[in-house]
């Protein structure tokens, strides 16, 4: 069949320009509008193009008016972007009888949340809600877990708020209501507490006429199930659904797009599975990889041709994709040049990695490269520093994207914030950024009091505590809490004249409770924050002193925000995805770092696959060069330790890659 479409287009071209200009795969992505299509759109082959060429096509022919497409995107950014093009695709085309079109008037365009919001606005009564619901926030979430918390008389550290929020937004990721979770599902301790707390947290919502983001697409779920005249009357109204990066969504989302789409059947999703990179958040890749089975007769067409990357890039790309078993199959290829081969580099030590990179980029520069064409790209976050830190030193300006600065991560101020009252103790900015980090319970009446005699006395607020406490004016529990972090933090002081800066700063972490919190902590960025804070432990074997790393720290800080203009870009890979550089570094790639150590203990092959997924994603944000590199060893908590490269180096084919030794 779809050979049969492509020899139709290239004997009967379209007409509209926007359709005569795509490749013959992109116009029949486009041209088949009747039933189910996925369109398999590899790294760099034009989807978005597509996305909106085919919604031109639906307008210009007049086969649906603007409220009859129902157009799905992840984020707010790309909805507007698409409508944007759509509109400056239209306005070139002959307009429909009533008028050029506007992107307003596709009302139906937007993030599954905003659409799922709209529907509910209109038919949220038939649950039990009015129209003017409110939409809570992270922060109405907490608060609101606290109250439940205190009501049923569970300790907060025992319980911790964000753990319970995080398995009730998981279940609703899953579509799941609480009468559809029994107790062997939800397990024991957490689980069994989070099931207990979901059905009155439900019930307080209501209370409320509030819902959160998970709420959204589950209630609409609940109203298509359980009122079919108003299922009926969504799906008659929407003649074309489409679906953009199908394969990063999660099973409420899934259910969500098929049951709008029982009727007419008119639905195009377009995705990668080799780009499904996101499963730590939910999203499943069985969705596009069963797309077939979910909608039988369903046409596949496949965009394989790259506009971006040279032939060597994408050569070494497809080949290591190749080894993943749970893919659909299609391989890039592109009609530029073969360019140069990709570049795999061993190194000593991080520290020469980063020294290397930084050479690197100096060249290109030579070589009249823009900064704002390069871009570094690593698997954990806490691997910015050595970048950062480099570049600082060479004065190369630099931009974190999808992220903060290494010092600037809220976890790097706090433990620095510990180490400024170890080192001064009358540093209050320090002092009151950690006198609650963990939580002690030090409410506001008491910080007020102790801000107002220090003021009153000119004095800071530890000396403040301590005659406040001494006076009888501090009693009771928070007399205790305090004297006792005081006491902390004497008793680290006096480490510093025995321990290293670096043996310091983890047992300050450690006795604090500050690390113990994040491990506590099942946020997807958790494990992160842990990871900084061991990179920040293996900074301080750099310096002779603490106040030596403590001048260090405001020096960088200082010299960050005076850097303007063109740019080098650091991130992850994971906040990669969608852009693309001429020159691309992937650092760091070595077992247990790439692929990450954590996926591969939680998810054994299939955390291996996702990886593997990872590294495609990294190459082939790549238009011309791509640098692979790995260290050696790499020192972690002041030791060294011994590094093989990643299995995925050992993947890549030697006719795409050259080999670099530098130990």
């Amino acid at each position: 069949m779809m050979q049969d479409i492509i020899e139709t287009i290239e004997n009967n071209p379209p007409s509209p320009s926007f359709i005569t200009t795509l490749n013959p795969e992109q116009q029949a992505a486009v041209l088949a509008v009747d039933g189910p299509v996925l369109v398999l759109a590899g790294a760099g082959t034009g989807k978005t193009r597509v996305l909106t060429s085919r919604i031109a096509h639906i307008l210009a022919t007049r086969r649906a008016w603007p409220g009859q497409i129902l157009a799905v995107t992840f984020t707010n950014k790309a909805a507007r972007e698409m409508g944007e093009r759509i509109e400056k695709l239209l306005h070139g085309s002959r307009p429909m009888e009533t008028g050029q079109q506007s992107r307003s008037s596709l009302n139906w365009l937007g993030t599954f949340h905003s659409i799922a919001a709209k529907i509910l606005r209109r038919h949220g009564e038939a649950l039990g809600f009015s129209s003017s619901f409110t939409i809570l926030d992270t922060d109405d979430q907490l608060r609101l877990i606290k109250q439940l918390l205190n009501e049923h008389n569970l300790d907060e550290k025992q319980t911790p708020p964000k753990l319970i929020l995080s398995i009730i937004q998981s279940w609703k990721d899953q579509g799941l209501p609480p009468e559809k979770i029994s107790a062997v599902d939800a397990g024991h301790g957490s689980g069994a507490k989070a099931l207990m707390l979901y059905k009155t947290y439900q019930s307080r919502l209501k209370t409320l006429n509030a819902m959160d983001f998970g709420d959204l697409l589950l209630h609409n779920l609940i109203l298509f199930t359980t009122f079919p005249d108003i299922h009926k009357e969504i799906t008659q109204r929407f003649k074309y659904i489409l679906v953009d990066e199908y394969q990063d969504t999660n099973v409420a989302q899934y259910l969500w797009l098929r049951l709008l789409a029982t009727g007419h059947k008119n639905i195009c999703c377009v995705g990668d599975d080799d780009q499904s990179i996101y499963g730590w958040r939910g999203a499943e890749i069985g969705n596009i990889l069963r797309f077939e089975k979910d909608f039988p007769g369903a046409q596949v067409i496949r965009l394989e041709r790259n506009y971006r990357s040279t032939g060597n890039i994408l050569g070494a790309a497809s080949k290591l994709i190749a080894q993943n078993s749970s893919r659909l199959g299609k391989t890039l290829w592109t009609e530029d040049e073969e360019g140069a081969k990709v570049v795999v580099r061993s190194l000593w030590d991080g520290d020469e990695e980063a020294r290397f990179v930084g050479d690197e980029v100096e060249a290109r520069q030579r070589e009249k490269s823009r900064l704002d064409e390069m871009a570094v790209l690593v698997r954990a976050g806490f691997q910015t520093r050595a970048f950062e830190e480099r570049f600082l030193t060479l004065g190369i300006g630099y931009r974190v994207i999808g992220g903060l600065r290494f010092y600037e991560r809220q976890e790097i101020r706090d433990a620095v914030a510990y180490l400024r009252v170890i080192s001064q103790p009358d540093d209050d900015l320090a002092f009151e950024r950690i006198i609650n980090m963990p939580r002690r319970g030090v409410g506001t009446a008491t910080l007020e009091t102790i801000h107002s005699y220090g003021r009153s006395q000119d004095i800071s607020m530890t000396r403040s505590i301590r005659q406040l406490i001494d006076a009888g004016t501090l009693k009771g529990k928070v007399a205790a809490t305090l004297s006792a972090l005081l006491a902390s933090f004497e008793h680290w002081r006096k480490l510093l004249g025995t321990h290293s800066i670096g043996e310091v700063t983890d047992i300050v972490l450690e006795e604090s409770g500050y690390r113990p919190m994040w491990k506590l902590e099942t946020s997807p960025d958790a494990q992160g924050r842990l990871d900084n804070l061991k990179e920040l432990v293996r900074a301080m074997g750099e310096f002779e002193s603490l106040t030596a790393f403590l001048e260090h720290v405001g020096l960088v800080t200082d010299m960050a925000e005076n850097i303007n203009g063109d740019m080098v870009s650091i991130m992850t890979l994971h906040a990669a995805k969608g852009l693309e550089f001429n020159h691309v570094f992937l650092p760091g790639w070595e077992e247990g770092l790439f692929p990450h150590q954590r996926s591969l203990d939680e998810n054994g092959r299939d955390g291996v696959e996702e990886e593997r997924r990872l590294a495609y994603v990294g190459i082939t944000r790549a238009r011309k060069t791509c640098t692979i590199s790995f260290a050696g060893s790499r020192r972690m908590y002041n030791q060294w330790q011994s590094n093989i490269p990643s299995r995925f180096i050992g993947e890549l084919p030697k006719e795409h890659i050259e080999i670099v030794r530098g130990m």
